[in-house]
Order: C-alpha cells, then sequence, then structure tokens
C-alpha cells in the first residue's frame, strides 16, 4: 500500500512538469536546465540521506549502476523538454500513459515478471480513460490523431523511463530508497553536466524570465529530489508495470495543473474518463495478494 501512495503522488507531482515546463522549454535549452537541476536536487537528497540512513562506502559499490541508471533518468527529462518545446503538455501526458506497456515488456526481459490477466485489464481500462481525458472526449480529434515531432522526441524518453524502473530492481544491492536516488542523481549531475558544457556556457542565466526559475526550483524540489525517492521506493516494492500504471493519471493532473494556471475545467465527459484511470487503479490494487 505504500508503494502504491508513493506512485499516486509521484503522478501528481510528476504532471506539474508537464504543465510548468512547458512555459519553460522555449527559453532554455534542455541540457542546461536539467545539469542544473540534477546538481541541486543532488545536494537535497545527499543532506537527507546524511541526516538518516547515512552513505557508507559499501552502498556506492559497483558504481556503474548509477551510471546507467543516471544516464537513462537524465536522457528522458532532456527528451521530456525538448518535446515540450513543441509537443502541448496535454499531448505529452499522452505520449507518457505508453510507459506502463513499456514498462512491462521491460520488466519481462530484465525481471521475468509477468502481467496477470487481472493487471492487463487494469492497464487497457486506464488506457482508455487516460486517451479519452487526452483528447478532451472528442471522438474527431481522437481518430485524427497525428504524433508531432515534439510527441516523438518524447517517446523515447520514454522507453528510457520505462527501462530505468526495472533497472531499479534489478541493480538494487540492499541500498535504501534515499542513497540509491542519491547515487542516481550525482550521475545525471554529471552527465549532463559535462554533455551540457557548451549551453550553459552560452545560456545569458541573467535574462532568462522568471518561468524559467519558477519551473527550475519545482523540478529541483518535487519532480528531482521528491519523485526520485518516490520511484525507488515504489519500484523496490511493486512489480514495474504496476509502478508504471501510475502514469494513466498524470493525463488528469495535467488538467488540474493547467486548470490551476487558468486553463477552464475539464467537462463532465472528461471526468468520465478520469474515472476510468481510477477504476484501473482500483483493479490493481484489488489485484494485490
Amino acid at each position: 500500500m505504500r508503494g502504491h501512495l508513493a506512485m499516486l503522488a509521484f503522478s501528481g507531482l510528476v504532471a506539474g512538469s508537464f504543465a510548468l515546463g512547458s512555459l519553460a522549454a522555449p527559453h532554455v535549452a534542455p541540457t542546461a536546465l536539467n545539469a542544473l537541476r540534477f546538481a541541486m536536487a543532488s545536494v537535497m537528497v545527499g543532506v537527507a540521506a546524511l541526516a538518516t540512513t547515512g552513505l557508507r562506502r559499501r552502498d556506492f559499490a559497483a558504481p556503474w549502476r548509477y551510471g546507467l541508471l543516471g544516464g537513462l533518468m537524465g536522457l528522458y527529462f532532456v527528451l521530456m523538454f525538448e518535446g515540450l518545446k513543441t509537443a502541448p503538455p496535454v499531448s505529452a501526458a499522452a505520449v507518457f500513459t505508453l510507459s506502463p506497456i513499456l514498462s512491462g515488456i521491460a520488466g519481462y526481459i530484465l525481471l521475468r515478471q509477468i502481467a496477470t490477466g487481472r493487471m492487463l485489464l487494469a492497464l487497457a481500462v486506464g488506457a482508455a480513460g487516460a486517451l479519452w481525458v487526452i483528447f478532451r472526449a472528442d471522438m474527431v480529434a481522437l481518430i485524427q490523431f497525428e504524433v508531432g515531432r515534439g510527441e516523438m522526441i518524447y517517446f523515447w524518453g520514454c522507453v528510457a523511463h520505462a527501462v530505468y524502473t526495472p533497472l531499479v530492481r534489478r541493480l538494487n544491492r540492499g541500498e535504501s530508497a534515499l542513497v540509491f536516488s542519491f547515487g542516481t542523481m550525482v550521475a545525471a549531475a554529471a552527465i549532463l553536466l559535462v554533455a551540457g558544457a557548451p549551453d550553459l556556457a552560452a545560456t545569458d542565466w541573467a535574462a532568462l524570465p522568471l518561468i524559467v526559475w519558477i519551473t527550475l526550483a519545482y523540478v529541483t524540489v518535487f519532480a528531482s529530489a521528491v519523485t526520485f525517492v518516490l520511484l525507488q521506493y515504489a519500484s523496490l516494492r511493486l512489480p514495474s508495470a504496476k509502478v508504471m500504471a501510475y502514469t494513466y493519471l498524470t493525463p488528469s493532473w495535467v488538467l488540474c495543473w493547467q486548470a490551476a494556471l487558468g486553463a477552464p475545467m475539464p467537462t463532465l465527459l472528461i471526468l468520465a474518463g478520469v474515472a476510468l484511470t481510477v477504476l484501473a487503479l482500483v483493479l490493481l490494487l484489488e489485484g494485490e495478494e
């Protein structure tokens, strides 16, 4: 149950990245923004780890594990912000709903995790509800769906995210979620600081609009430090497909975020799709042994 609660919070916090990221993406290079966010988030998580579980030398055995996980997560966020330059937030959230299927495939290949009939039913119901929300209960919009450049870029980021989830369980050697998150974030920061060095140097930081700094603060604290720990925590307790099933709630959360930022509230027809995503989660919860 704690794993499910962690992913419920995760889905709501991640949705904020779509809403705010779409506003900030046109003003700053994705590699520069994410290099800073991972560097600052690493400090936060590192301090938290020192104050609680502590950091031991054996926690960082086989550092290649953190390099692999950090590279995957860094790639995901860079491609996400690159995609948000042209893809609307809700449309990007639609792509994100492919993650449960991708994660289920990766979970089978890496961990031989097999989805039950009940889990497949839940994933199907959640997908239907998410698509209904994404296309705002408009069948014409659904039928005429065309994948844009931004959505395609972000899709490859979702592939990296889906592979990341089962790898957490595969590569963890008993480290706590906080310590494992710290190692992963340090690795992601190091990779992006090197890869994004030219963009970091070329960015006129003093001239950036306020929305970039608001987004940077949000993604550092909530969409990096907090969600990383939540995802690590849940991935050690739930099958990969169940962890990623919570992404079906992300489009609904995005609509809430956009409404909070001034967009109109969804109609009752759209809320029917939200109800289907909730039903999918109920099926998953009821299916727990």
